[in-house]
């Protein structure tokens, strides 16, 4: 390899190190407004599953983080709202995941006392 060639190797490699380091130091504003609305997304879903009545602390949770993330975002620190998002999404499955638990809980007990009452009608059937 000629002289030129290994300086402008060096060079090379010197200006893609550099890249590199920019690219990791600048904001990341797409990752952050996706992980935002992602957090948005999942808050709604949980809303839907019924998680404002069965889980009303966890879905508080999610909803004061999805607007700090929000607002994070809207104040450019990218790095602080993707946190939040990601909190808030966490947040919100986990109020989804209690009323869905909360439903099917109520489903169960319901076909118990179905079951129960049923017995007790073959119970009476049966002694007559």
């Amino acid at each position: 390899m000629t002289m030129y060639a290994q300086e402008s190797m060096k060079l090379l490699a010197g200006a893609a190190v550099l890249a590199l380091l920019a690219a990791c130091s600048s904001p990341q504003k797409a990752p952050a407004a996706a992980d935002v609305a992602v957090s948005k997304n999942a808050v709604e879903n949980a809303v839907q599953a019924g998680a404002a009545e069965l889980a009303p602390d966890e879905i508080t949770m999610a909803r004061e983080k999805m607007l700090k993330a929000n607002q994070a975002l809207q104040a450019k620190d990218y790095k602080l709202a993707r946190e939040l998002a990601v909190q808030a999404e966490a947040d919100a499955k986990l109020a989804q995941s209690k009323a869905s638990s909360a439903k099917a809980t109520a489903a169960a007990s319901a076909l118990d006392a179905d079951l129960r009452a049923l017995r007790q009608e073959v119970d009476r059937a049966n002694q007559q």
